[in-house]
């Protein structure tokens, strides 16, 4: 579904990321872990599109298309979606309007529907964002997503700033984003998606099945995300890139 080659990129002149390299097929769930300022974010920003994040050398290839050079609204239309870690403030807009134009339709009774879900509905007529705790400017992501129903989605630290009432709510509404629960139904999942994490709380509602740490601008090793999280635990982010365990 999402094929990486190579990639590097800059902010502003600066170097961020250096020759990632990073395959998702249909159907999987890949984790990405790593301290501080690794450049987890960037990537994400860069796969999504962000104007001021410039690619300086390799291809993003989406479901087969080169989407290297495509714009923000051209990538959501193909099936992308991202949900920030810190989600803006957008005056002006409503989240019922937002709600309407990721799903492309002004459906009411489901956009309410979904609202209610993630309990939601009070703030449907209010400013995106606006004056909404952490946990409701989390589930407003999850209820953005979930109108869009993208093929590929991300996750930019969904458990940050969130308390476990509030967890709870926005894992669920990734796992059904993400198809889990109709996989363990059917077998068969179409969608697939990348999420990045520090603490690794919230693969506790939503089962990755990759995981990848990320450091200094690209990715250093591969592995069950699970097992990297312990010898992270255990030894940090140095100790586990030079562990033998470590597939490179």
């Amino acid at each position: 579904m999402l094929e990486i080659k190579n990639l590097s990129a800059s902010i502003a002149g600066k170097p961020i990321l250096d020759k990632v390299n990073l395959t998702i097929n249909k159907g999987e769930i890949h984790a990405l872990l790593g301290p501080n300022g690794s450049g987890k974010t960037t990537l994400l920003m860069v796969i999504m599109g962000m104007p001021r994040y410039e690619v300086t050398a390799g291809t993003i290839t989406f479901q087969g298309k080169d989407i290297t050079k495509a714009t923000i609204d051209e990538r959501a239309r193909a099936g992308i979606g991202l949900a920030f870690q810190r989600p803006p403030v957008v005056r002006g807009v409503t989240t019922r309007q937002m709600v309407e134009i990721c799903s492309g339709s002004k459906d009411e009774a489901q956009t309410k529907a979904l609202a209610t879900r993630l309990s939601l509905e009070p703030m449907l007529e209010r400013d995106i964002n606006q004056g909404f705790s952490g946990g409701e400017a989390k589930r407003a992501e999850m209820l953005q997503l979930l109108a869009q129903n993208p093929d590929f989605a991300m996750f930019d630290e969904p458990e940050s700033g969130v308390d476990l009432d509030n967890m709870a709510i926005v894992g669920g509404a990734m796992a059904e984003i993400l198809e889990t629960k109709e996989m363990r139904r059917t077998g068969d999942r179409n969608k697939a998606g990348l999420i990045v994490t520090h603490t690794g709380h919230i693969l506790e509602f939503v089962n990755a099945d990759f995981g990848h740490i990320f450091m200094h601008g690209s990715i250093v090793c591969n592995g069950n995300p699970r097992d990297l999280f312990a010898e992270i635990r255990e030894n940090g982010y140095e100790e586990c890139v030079r562990c033998n365990k470590c597939q490179k």
